[in-house]
């Protein structure tokens, strides 16, 4: 049995012509990204707190401060010692096995009493590594002086140091910052009455106009009436509507989930150092003409020996030969259409055969002419 291909095989261009118009026909014309409002929008009170505390780490392998140079070590351990019916004043203290550290933490909104929390360890003194020490209890306190949690256990470093004898030294990370997972206790809790507030503003990460517009008309569109206003472009305030059925908790609940499209301004985004170039989805140019070309300028030296005849009373001598090159590539005009999607854009700018860095100069070029309606920000 013998298969005969049908006609319509036989003819690759209407075929490829068939798959392309059901792709068109099989994709939506406009595809915006949607992103809910609880990830657009930060609520007023709903935050975290920074904790601080100074410390003491203590079982190192011979890897913490020197007390001849780290003064504040050595009080801290007399300090401590005394606390503990231990008087060391007026001794000669040599150990090398505590280091001085800061205590930092985030304190999560609504963490109550008796929760845990992870912290950073970082050395404070002139020790060489954190590995295989504990901390000791140390308060952590808020901006106001108040002590909101308790941090004392293992620390755990991710970097490493290995020296030799001879002074050669191997090091991976950094040995000095370490963290100790749930390592602070919270003894004191941030009131925030969130349930019983009637009037709470919402930040947006980006702050924007029509985003601030669009989330306000979602919310009132969903709840049947206006409950939401645009105060600016980064703030929206959100009234619980009279006669609401369950709180402001509730209420926020139901609105976070609501989809949104958010509108993005016309920015691109440039490191210099990496060369990473970020362009957004609304940036556009007018039409321009582009040319790009490279001037590269090679010297290579050819050393040349001249040899003194026989019986002669010359010597040997090496002359330098130098060879200049400089080759220019053709810089052939490109043409950029204008008001083109960013999809067009980066073909037309690829088709010149250019590398991020000199992309970059591009960019700024069409910036410097007025073809280019975006915002150029520099990292």
């Amino acid at each position: 049995m013998t298969y005969t291909p049908s006609p319509f095989f036989k003819r690759p261009a209407l075929l490829l012509m068939l798959v392309g118009s059901m792709f068109a026909f099989a994709l939506p014309q406009c595809a915006f990204a949607q992103s809910r409002i609880k990830d657009l929008v930060q609520i007023e009170g709903v935050r975290d707190n920074q904790l601080i505390g100074y410390g003491l780490v203590v079982g190192l392998p011979g890897t913490g401060d020197g007390l001849r140079n780290s003064p504040f070590t050595r009080q801290s351990i007399e300090a401590m010692l005394e606390r503990m019916g231990i008087n060391t004043r007026e001794q000669n203290l040599q150990t090398k096995n505590v280091a001085a550290v800061m205590v930092t933490a985030s304190l999560p909104a609504f963490s109550t009493q008796g929760s845990r929390v992870d912290i950073s360890v970082s050395a404070f003194g002139d020790a060489k590594s954190l590995e295989g020490g504990t901390l000791l209890v140390t308060p952590l306190m808020g901006a106001d002086g108040q002590v909101y949690a308790v941090a004392q256990g293992q620390v755990t470093v991710g970097g490493f140091t290995a020296s030799g004898g001879s002074g050669s030294s191997v090091s991976r990370g950094v040995s000095t910052n370490g963290r100790i997972a749930n390592g602070a206790l919270i003894e004191r809790e941030i009131r925030f009455d969130l349930a019983g507030q009637t009037e709470l503003r919402m930040a947006l990460r980006n702050p924007d106009f029509t985003t601030a517009r669009r989330i306000a008309s979602a919310i009132n569109s969903n709840l049947g009436l206006v409950a939401a206003s645009v105060d600016n472009p980064s703030t929206v305030v959100l009234s619980k509507p009279i006669g609401y059925p369950g709180d402001m908790v509730s209420l926020i609940g139901r609105i976070e989930r609501l989809n949104v499209t958010p509108d993005l301004g016309a920015k691109i985004v440039v490191d210099e150092a990496s060369g990473i170039v970020v362009m957004g989805d609304n940036v556009r140019v007018s039409t321009v003409a582009i040319a790009q070309g490279n001037l590269t300028v090679s010297v290579q030296e050819n050393p040349v020996v001249s040899q003194p005849g026989p019986l002669s009373s010359g010597q040997t001598t090496v002359a330098p030969q130098s060879n200049v090159k400089v080759d220019e590539d053709k810089g052939d005009l490109a043409i950029v259409r204008g008001g083109v999607p960013l999809r067009n854009l980066v073909e037309g700018l690829n088709s010149l055969g250019v590398n991020p860095r000199d992309l970059i100069q591009i960019l700024q070029a069409l910036k410097a002419s007025g073809a280019l309606q975006a915002d150029i920000e520099v990292m």
